[in-house]
């Protein structure tokens, strides 16, 4: 077969339907006929009926992308993942959802079982028109980022086969100017193979963690919020949905909804002291449904942008594995409020969108692998406020009067 650069995207559909398999294959067409479109050439190397036909098709076919529906005959989608993950770990799956709670939860499974993203089937499949144009704007932009992002996953594997294992990513740039403030709040962005990242980073943080979290996930709506429990379940700290007006506070972490905006807004005053003395400042939850930012909603820079504003140099943003560049914007409005940006790197991400654009632009503090990014999480927040009460410590030292010893008296 050809390298990637020199032939089309091979994709291979699985899905019981024939309406759905009929859609898929004109999307193809039109879009091999579409010249004016940026996207890399793409083909439907081959469709099939069920899970049992999909995992010989793949064998025989060698497709690089596969979009695989949930519900099929004799093997379903989450069967024939697991099956992919012994025979074929490194091909990419997209998902093909139902927008129903039964759809979310299983699509979740499936992205805990090895999938790297999903989408959603158009409500009305019978509306030709409606479906191609939704599958368009959803699906293809999916399989180009996955497909560059597997081939450079594999081209990063032959330099460190090449170079006898020494390889290592770089860790970014110097300390922002404000490096050991004390944090007060840590904000997350991510979409493309994001839920599965949060399923590996959130139970890492400790019941006591001393700061809230907040969490943009691109989803849509009943996504968000199987997601939400889902992440509870498994977590030491309250994983919740956010509602206008929640109090943010630390021990519990709060999961943007699905079409609407999150952002930080005041609260009514300092809260009670809760972590050893250290006051925390007061505020909650704000969601608006303003115009999709970055075609996104909710959009990460909404949230980032709101802790740059009501925390400065005590906000820490992280923006993990993501398609495009939202969070940029408001990542750099943390880094220029003295605060602290961190990114994952590129061969823990799905897709290095949004945390390689971070990384480029020169913002992020540190680009880690993502198995150790709670512990980096943990130590910067320690080491500030370990700083804070080092400073309040001697600052109240000066104040105490100095007693001097003249002829023996004080």
């Amino acid at each position: 077969m050809k390298p990637l650069d020199e032939r089309p995207l091979r994709i291979l559909a699985a899905d019981d339907s024939a309406v759905m398999r009929g859609v898929m294959g004109q999307l193809f067409r039109m879009h091999a006929e579409d010249r004016l479109n940026d996207l890399p050439r793409m083909e439907l190397c081959g469709v099939a009926r069920d899970g049992v036909d999909c995992l010989e098709a793949v064998k025989r076919l060698l497709p690089d992308v596969l979009v695989l529906d949930l519900e099929m005959p004799r093997l379903n989608g989450l069967e024939v993942l697991r099956r992919l993950q012994v025979e074929n770990p490194g091909l990419p799956v997209i998902m093909c959802s139902a927008h129903t709670e039964r759809g979310a939860r299983s699509t979740l499974e499936a992205l805990a079982c090895g999938a790297a993203d999903y989408v959603t089937k158009p409500a009305e499949q019978r509306d030709f028109a409606s479906a191609m144009l939704s599958l368009s704007q959803q699906l293809l932009p999916r399989i180009a980022e996955l497909a560059k992002g597997a081939k450079r996953k594999e081209e990063n594997a032959v330099a460190r086969s090449g170079s006898g294992g020494a390889f290592k990513a770089s860790s970014g740039v110097a300390p922002a100017r404000a490096a050991y403030s004390p944090i007060e709040v840590v904000v997350i962005g991510l979409s493309t193979g994001g839920p599965s990242a949060l399923e590996q980073l959130l139970p890492r943080l400790p019941a006591d963690f001393p700061v809230p979290v907040l969490i943009v996930q691109h989803m849509p709506k009943l996504f968000t919020g199987a997601l939400a429990e889902r992440l509870d379940k498994s977590c030491s700290l309250r994983v919740k949905e956010a509602y206008e007006n929640a109090m943010i506070r630390p021990g519990t972490i709060w999961l943007a909804p699905g079409d609407a905006h999150m952002e930080i807004g005041p609260g009514n005053g300092l809260t009670d002291r809760h972590d050893g003395g250290l006051a925390g400042r007061s505020s909650r939850v704000r969601l608006h449904q303003r115009e999709p930012l970055n075609h996104c909603r909710p959009a990460v820079d909404y949230l980032f942008f709101s802790a740059a504003r009501m925390y400065g140099a005590s906000a820490l943003a992280l923006v993990m594995t993501g398609m495009g560049a939202d969070g940029l914007d408001g990542a750099r409005a943390v880094h220029e409020s003295g605060g602290v940006v961190l990114a994952q790197d590129e061969a823990s991400s799905a897709v290095w969108g949004m945390p390689g654009k971070v990384t480029e632009a020169g913002i992020a503090s540190a680009t880690l692998p993502l198995v150790e990014i709670a512990s980096a999480l943990k130590e910067r927040i320690n080491l500030g406020r370990l700083m804070k009460m080092d400073t309040a410590h001697h600052a109240a030292s000066a104040m105490v009067p100095r007693r001097e010893m003249t002829d023996g008296l004080f």
